[in-house]
């Protein structure tokens, strides 16, 4: 009973149009009613607390990061780089889409940011070179989901502080599921194409790739600043995200001197807005956390789930299925902030290392950021490329394919995950 008000109240206020995190409080208030625990006090007092967290400092920094790069020429170099490697391949540009997103990836942790910035810079390259809009904006949104996986992810941050696992191992944890996705991606952007007959651009000479190695070099060292910085203890995760945000500023700045000071005011003011949007939702997901702790909802969730504790990969396959159902209506970020509290205790009872469980269901987390009718990438794609939302959700839908393939390949191996994480630790 506790269970079907809880999710009714959320429902049933995100049918009637209710924002996400005004429905988390109104199935909180309903349940407190329900548990006869009604307290305002208590309803603020674990509002401010849910937003009261160390670690959130990561996600002011992270956006800001990102917004500077995409205004600042630090998206468009890496982009550049991308095309002088394999922009002369058969397909190349829909690698170039790739590569590019794997190293924006490694910069602002954002499936929005990369997605807007990849979709501005090669969606129109891509029409003109010839391939099919509906398919190249398929691609583009595919590959933007790639920026919550490979560190420094904003969707680890927040599992992080909601599971109470190491971000850091997040990060490291991150990256090699990030490189198989991409390489899935690859092949079914090859096996899309192979008919294609397209006039191919030239091949760059060795002086141009230098150059743009040289150009973009600055872009590319920030992620290695991140995990050098992090493997060897100079900073946390949170200062990592300062790290980025200040060093991207720096180099957009004074070297490659593309971002005027009269610029500034409107990054500042769109990455506190973003900010504000995933602050409040955390804040107002808290208040449900506390309850369902309080309602003894995991244990109902660890009975229910009991017939697959003796085995970990049937059990992670039901959890992963029930987070891509989730993922068809809800966003990244309120997903991970409902469900988090609900599955880390069945994880636990079951043995299941926290760390891989945390890439999987960010994993998950992100494709759901393309699945219909929701996908807030799709909607992105599909506004900045001027697009109808049909035709990005048909072209996106063979990549999706092959993300969930990679995702379950990983279910079924879990050394995937585990072994890079050893050998950083």
């Amino acid at each position: 009973m506790t269970v079907l008000i809880f999710l009714g109240g959320l429902i049933g206020a995100m049918m009637l149009g209710i924002p996400i995190a005004y429905a988390l409080l109104a199935s909180g208030v309903g349940l407190m009613w329900h548990l006869d625990l009604f307290d305002a006090q208590i309803l603020a007092q674990n509002f401010i607390n849910g937003a009261d967290s160390f670690p959130l400092l990561a996600v002011p920094f992270f956006m800001l990061a990102g917004e500077i790069m995409n205004v600042g020429g630090l998206s468009q170099r890496i982009v550049n780089f991308a095309l002088a490697l394999v922009g002369h391949v058969k397909g190349g540009l829909g690698y170039v889409v790739i590569l590019a997103a794997c190293l924006l990836s490694a910069l602002s942790g954002s499936a929005v940011a990369d997605a807007a910035a990849l979709t501005a810079l090669l969606l129109p390259m891509m029409v003109k070179a010839g391939h099919k809009k509906e398919v190249s904006g398929g691609l583009i949104a595919a590959s933007g989901v790639i920026g919550p996986i490979i560190p420094p992810s904003i969707g680890f941050v927040i599992f992080g502080v909601t599971a109470n696992v190491s971000i850091s191992k997040l990060f490291i944890a991150g990256i090699f599921p990030g490189i198989m996705i991409a390489v899935g991606l690859a092949f079914t952007w090859w096996w899309v194409g192979r008919k294609e007959q397209l006039a191919l651009p030239p091949k760059k000479t060795r002086a141009e790739v230098w150059k743009a190695a040289r150009e973009s070099v600055w872009a590319l060292l920030l992620p290695v600043f991140i995990l050098v910085g992090l493997r060897m203890g100079v900073f946390t995760p949170t200062e990592a995200a300062v790290v980025a945000a200040v060093y991207s500023l720096f180099v957009a700045s004074v070297i490659y001197r593309e971002l005027p000071l009269k610029a500034l005011y409107p990054i500042f003011a769109t990455a506190a807005k973003t900010t504000a949007v995933v602050m409040f939702l955390v804040a107002a997901a808290m208040v449900s956390s506390w309850l369902i702790t309080v309602a003894n909802l995991p244990a109902q969730m660890v009975e229910l789930l009991k017939p697959f504790m003796d085995n970990q990969t049937l059990l992670l396959i039901a959890i992963m299925v029930l987070v891509m159902l989730v993922g068809t209506a809800m966003d990244m970020t309120p997903t991970i902030l409902i469900m988090t509290p609900v599955l880390m205790p069945v994880i636990k009872a079951a043995g299941i290392d926290p760390v891989y469980f945390g890439v999987l269901f960010i994993i998950n987390n992100s494709i759901g950021l393309i699945t219909p009718p929701v996908g807030t990438v799709l909607n992105v794609v599909a506004g900045v490329g001027r697009m109808k939302m049909d035709e990005v959700t048909r072209g996106v839908l063979p990549f999706m394919a092959a993300q969930f393939i990679v995702m379950f390949i990983m279910v079924l191996f879990p050394q995937t995950v585990l072994a890079p994480l050893r050998w950083f630790y």
